[in-house]
């Protein structure tokens, strides 16, 4: 048996913490190849390393040199060493990085140091062989994974290591560049790692004992989520389900490997197991869990005889390219369409001219721009398996006295997805919660 395991930022955020790392790791001969990120915040209040060396990289940018925003990540990792009252060269290494942030003089470069840094000490207190992940994940010119190239280097540099510590986050260009992976990104390199391992379960080790069915700051003490599979975590993930990050499926379901969630601070908790579909068993439950997220804009557009017009759809795309913004979801009918996006992405001026070239493009009859609208996703195997869910989601969001602005469900079966006022967000929440969960 094979066990990959990934520890998250609060799991590294000082040396008590890697100490206990290391008591988990070495409580089980399994899990032999671990992947870490930068450390965490200590306490409220406190900030990520890899916050840190953001500054760290907008400080070199304004004076061509490290100072006092390096001196702050300094002090963590010398701490860190301190505290797990290891014989290392910190201060060499941290003097090396430091030159070499001058040296390279990129954000993502400066950002991966977190997790460069943690690998080495975390190996060293392992006593255990360190994997520098620019060495073995790869990008392509454009910004991909290589996934080809990425999975041969990294199950050859596993090979022959009983055990070995591997950095999360970053890799390199065709160039020779360090590229990180969007934020939370050590998840995906340590499924990466799973994946070339040929691992039996990838252990994702974070500070909560899994998922919970809706978010606890909206409703108090949710239920737990013992079991799930990869698409119900994709639609929860991508949906604001912040536990692991929404990519790092695919890399482990594409060989079956299932992700099991643990506590680093309950190591005993059973977690949540993600699973693929062939080992996948209903629960009995008809809603697994609900997410959403806010800040959406909807475009709604209303032309007769739409479904009639040859390329109308592809001509409001069009608009959407032309100024390089994605859409989130578009719920249409015979007449009407509507454009679902991320408010973020619409802000300076773009929501205006993206509203006059569509205008142009397609000359609707009608078009309203809705905005401060919130997304729920109520996701389950279970819904297409039961009569009367839909009648008892609309239902209880009636009963809560909210309007629903927008419905749209995937042919799946698997979700529906409702956009409510942002203002009745968390009412919403509360209210599926209880029809399904109480």
């Amino acid at each position: 048996m094979i066990k990959v395991c990934k520890f998250g930022g609060t799991s590294m955020a000082d040396g008590i913490n890697l100490r206990r790392v290391a008591d988990i790791v070495n409580s089980d001969p399994a899990r032999r190849y671990i992947v870490v990120s930068a450390p965490g915040k200590r306490y409220g209040g406190d900030s990520k390393v890899t916050d840190l060396l953001y500054g760290v990289w907008h400080e070199v940018e304004e004076t061509g040199s490290v100072g006092e925003a390096y001196e702050k990540v300094q002090t963590r990792f010398f701490g860190i060493v301190r505290e797990l009252g290891l014989n290392y060269p910190v201060e060499e290494l941290l003097g090396e990085t430091a030159r070499e942030i001058e040296r390279e003089r990129t954000a993502d470069f400066t950002a991966s140091r977190g997790e460069y840094l943690a690998g080495k000490i975390m190996a060293a207190y392992l006593d255990v062989p360190f994997i520098d992940a620019r060495d073995v994940m790869k990008f392509t010119a454009d910004g991909r994974l290589d996934s080809a190239k990425t999975y041969t280097l990294v199950k050859n540099a596993l090979k022959g290591k009983r055990r070995a510590v591997v950095a999360g986050f970053y890799g390199e260009t065709p160039e020779g560049k360090v590229k990180t992976f969007s934020r939370g990104g050590s998840d995906i390199s340590g499924a990466i790692v799973a994946r070339a391992a040929g691992a039996t379960v990838y252990e994702n080790w974070t500070d909560v004992s899994g998922f919970l069915a809706c978010d606890p700051r909206i409703v108090p003490s949710p239920v737990g989520i013992r079991a799930l599979s990869y698409k119900e975590l994709r639609e929860l993930s991508y949906m604001g389900a912040n536990v692991l990050h929404s990519e790092s499926i695919f890399p482990v379901r594409e060989a079956n490997i299932p992700i099991l969630i643990k506590n680093t601070f309950r190591p005993e908790d059973e977690g949540t197991e993600i699973l693929p579909i062939s080992k996948y068993r209903y629960s009995g439950r008809v809603v697994t869990g609900i997410a959403g997220k806010k800040n959406f804009t909807v475009i709604f557009l209303e032309k007769s005889l739409m479904n009639a017009e040859i390329g109308f759809t592809y001509r409001v795309l069009a608009c959407l390219l032309k100024h390089n913004v994605s859409f989130e979801h578009i719920p249409s009918g015979i007449d009407t369409m509507s454009l679902v996006i991320d408010s973020e992405t619409l802000a300076g001026g773009v929501l205006e001219e993206l509203c006059e070239d569509i205008r142009a493009a397609v000359h609707p009859d009608a078009m309203r721009v809705f905005n401060d609208i919130a997304l729920i996703a109520v996701v389950g195997h279970g819904m297409s398996r039961s009569v009367g869910v839909s009648a008892r989601l609309f239902d209880a969001i009636a009963r809560a006295g909210v309007n629903v602005r927008m419905i749209d469900q995937g042919s799946s079966e698997l979700n529906i997805i409702v956009g409510v006022d942002s203002e009745n967000y968390e009412r919403t929440v509360r209210a599926v919660y209880e029809e399904f969960f109480q």
